[in-house]
């Protein structure tokens, strides 16, 4: 089992983010986490990958327990987070933005490594000399992941990748995780986007006011009506999308 968190507590003063979660992530697997803003997502891959400490729970990778390590030694584990935002450095081209995600890796590994990238984000590749803040919100999104997979990560924590894209880029950003996780990382998803999440995930947790509520299979919760009127529009909604492509006939 590459990744467990155990009965996880995480703090923010006298605010408890995160009561208790426990969840896991097996090899070779899509985990998604769906909730609401405030609902705890983004601070459970915080605590993860040790950007936030956790006041009680443990959180094992390969079983060694991540508690005890800082940031920068549980990245050099190949736990890789891609922060919601995207977080890329404006200033820098794209080139350089990739480089800096391979830091202390040999010269050979980086270009292989960007080699896999341009293949996965060829538009990339167009733009390898511009600056990464003059990119549009979806190739800023694609260099976030493609700096991420600069360190071929054993482990992907992904925040609201899909957060503020158009439609048709929310579907090639997922088509692009998909692709990642057959090549062999296992993934964990944050999404608030869950009808696509539950589309291809494995395994899906619903975390709200940082307890979880619900888990169980993606193809499973998807059909719980309890997910589908909170999560996924419910049957007023699809009454409504069914009406307008009538409509549209």
């Amino acid at each position: 089992m590459p990744l467990r968190v155990e009965e996880l507590v995480v703090s923010y003063g006298a605010v408890e983010a995160l009561k208790g979660v426990t969840l896991e992530v097996p090899q070779g697997q899509i985990v998604a986490v769906l909730g609401a803003n405030g609902a705890g997502k983004s601070t459970l891959l915080k605590a993860i990958s040790g950007l936030v400490r956790a006041k009680a729970g443990r959180i094992l990778y390969d079983g060694r327990n991540l508690q005890e390590l800082p940031a920068h030694h549980i990245a050099r584990l190949g736990i890789v987070h891609i922060p919601e935002g995207r977080r890329v450095f404006a200033t820098l081209t794209v080139e350089e933005n990739l480089n800096l995600g391979a830091y202390g890796c040999a010269k050979a590994e980086v270009q292989r490594a960007k080699e896999r990238v341009f293949g996965l984000f060829p538009i990339l590749r167009e733009r390898r000399r511009q600056l990464a803040g003059t990119l549009s919100g979806g190739e800023q999104q694609m260099l976030a992941i493609g700096r991420g997979l600069m360190r071929s990560p054993k482990l992907m924590l992904l925040d609201e990748p899909s957060l503020g894209l158009a439609p048709l880029l929310v579907e090639q950003v997922f088509a692009t995780i998909v692709q990642i996780n057959r090549d062999g990382v296992p993934i964990l998803l944050v999404e608030q986007n869950a009808r696509k999440s539950l589309e291809i995930a494995n395994y899906a947790y619903i975390l709200e006011v940082g307890k979880l509520i619900l888990w169980g299979p993606a193809a499973e919760l998807a059909k719980d009506e309890r997910v589908r009127e909170a999560y996924l529009g419910g049957a007023a909604y699809e009454r409504r999308v069914k009406l307008r492509r009538e409509n549209a006939h």
